[in-house]
């Protein structure tokens, strides 16, 4: 067994452990303990404990020391000078004209290092800002770009519920959260109220989905009494009905029974319904449609006898008798009928020869006008 401590380095951050070594340790104290990025100060936030040294995934590093006064003067120091590097950082973005939001600075305890966090939509090229800044406050440049929950974490914020944000108070890590917790939970899948201020869905979903889950999707163990379906047919000490609502916090159910009466009763004193009573399939279906219909059965009804009261009705129109037709001489035929009524033509005269009979009938009458005087002349003679 190994005695360990917890200790946090920020703010709603993880918990790392360490060996208290010697040193009388409790918690809420402030102690210098050696991390990757170099010392750190950070808060005890778990007590002196045993652990199996085989739960243990890596050596544990000793706690260096307690934090005295001039340790807590430089981590006030840091923040102040972090909130400057903040100005100056921005203002050399600007210059650059880079596509990124400056976040938050954070100074290293032993100042060897200064982390400037922002969030992009891509990848952005920043060497000529790191050369711009390391020209300036002359130590090491860290740029590292984060996430949209990660900014969230840093700058803190006001939820939906009214409270401070989960991650910005509490939450040492994110977990994933997914929509189908939202369905589980019967919440409303609009985007702008199972959304966090981040854009992301919140974290929030994650705290009652195992509440919710009926032996299925990320729940561990399955419950011991079964939920109801909604719409499925159950058994009551008043009846059969159909479950029409389900409360998984309660473990009740709201059942509409067929006397149209709504009662609410627990998982643990639903029955199946009984066997004599429960409507076919087929018959639910037809119950269904004659429920939809009845509507529109009805105000059709009603139309029809408001118009027979105002006499309005009318009576349907008789088909005219289609007059027979008149057989015709050349066989009833229309073509033939048609060309009957015409004019008939004289038959063996073409067009130039009624001309010429015409011309040679003129030629006759002059020459009978030529000729009286000669005869009337002979007669006299």
């Amino acid at each position: 067994m190994v005695t360990v401590v917890g200790v946090r380095l920020k703010r709603a951050g993880k918990i790392y452990s360490y060996k208290p070594g010697t040193l009388e340790i409790e918690i809420g104290d402030k102690v210098i303990v050696e991390t990757a990025r170099g010392m750190e100060c950070g808060t005890v936030v778990i007590g002196p404990r045993e652990v199996d040294e085989a739960e243990l995934e890596e050596p544990l590093k000793v706690v260096h020391r307690l934090a005295n006064a001039s340790d807590l003067e430089r981590v006030e120091e840091n923040k102040q000078k972090a909130k400057d590097a903040f100005a100056i950082g921005k203002k050399k973005i600007a210059e650059h004209g880079l596509e990124m939001k400056l976040v938050g600075v954070e100074y290293t305890f032993d100042m060897s290092k200064i982390i400037f966090y922002f969030t992009a939509d891509g990848r952005v090229d920043f060497r000529e800002l790191v050369k711009d800044l390391a020209s300036v406050f002359r130590t090491r440049i860290e740029l590292r770009q984060i996430g949209v929950r990660d900014e969230a974490k840093i700058v803190g914020g006001i939820g939906c519920c009214g409270r401070p944000l989960c991650c910005a108070s509490f939450l040492e890590e994110f977990v994933p959260v997914s929509i189908h917790m939202a369905k589980e939970q019967n919440l409303s899948l609009n985007p702008t109220k199972i959304s966090g201020i981040c854009g992301r869905l919140m974290c929030c979903l994650k705290y009652e989905s195992g509440c919710y889950c009926n032996g299925g999707g990320s729940c561990p163990q399955k419950k011991k009494v079964q939920e109801p379906e909604q719409g499925s047919r159950v058994g009551t000490s008043g009846g059969d009905g159909k479950v029409i609502a389900v409360n998984a916090q309660r473990h009740t159910a709201t059942i509409l029974l067929d006397n149209n009466q709504t009662v609410v009763e627990g998982w643990d004193s639903l029955q199946e319904p009984s066997a004599a009573e429960a409507p076919t399939a087929e018959e639910s279906t037809a119950a269904e449609n004659r429920r939809h219909r009845a509507p529109a059965d009805k105000e059709r009804k009603e139309r029809r006898e408001r118009k027979e009261h105002n006499g309005k009705r009318r009576e349907p129109r008789a088909h005219k008798e289609r007059r027979p037709r008149k057989p015709h001489e050349n066989g009833g035929r229309e073509e033939e009928h048609r060309n009957a009524k015409r004019r008939p033509r004289r038959e063996g005269r073409s067009g130039h020869e009624r001309k010429d009979r015409r011309n040679a009938s003129s030629h006759r009458g002059s020459r009978r006008q030529n000729t009286a005087p000669d005869s009337t002349r002979e007669d006299r003679d």
